[in-house]
């Protein structure tokens, strides 16, 4: 993977359009769920593509996992207030259903990178001894 920037993941990309919507979503609550629901399903949605533009920038293939993992918790916490939401009766099943794929595509793509990292970590970690090996026989 030859990325420039957090901005050139596609779990990061999946991530903020999920935020966009979510932005767009909550401004159809009712005004009482301003700091309540409302207030939680924004910080969740800003948080999973924060997450991962930071674990992006740590450069260590552990740190950035951790971040993702995180996102990832952020993404399914978004789930659990979608679902608090259509059982408060402000969306509707079928916007239930629509975010529900579109969280399921988005943690597809993030589970995706984290394999990648997993295994582009194990691949370092095996360079790391076999030089390691080399240098000292």
């Amino acid at each position: 993977m030859n990325m420039k920037s957090f901005e050139d993941l596609d779990c990061w990309r999946k991530a903020a359009e999920l935020r966009r919507k979510i932005a767009a979503l909550v401004k159809t609550f009712p005004p009482e769920e301003k700091y309540r629901l409302m207030d939680q399903m924004i910080r969740c949605s800003r948080s999973a593509p924060a997450q991962i533009a930071e674990g992006y920038g740590r450069f260590h293939f552990q740190e950035n996992i951790q971040y993702c993992r995180q996102g990832r918790g952020s993404i399914y916490e978004l789930l659990d207030h979608l679902i608090c939401s259509r059982e408060e009766q402000y969306i509707s099943e079928d916007t239930l259903n629509k975010y529900r794929d579109a969280i399921q595509e988005c943690l597809a793509v993030l589970n995706g990178y984290i394999n990648y990292l997993m295994k582009a970590k194990a691949i370092k970690v095996e360079e790391s001894l076999v030089t390691y090996e080399t240098n000292n026989d």
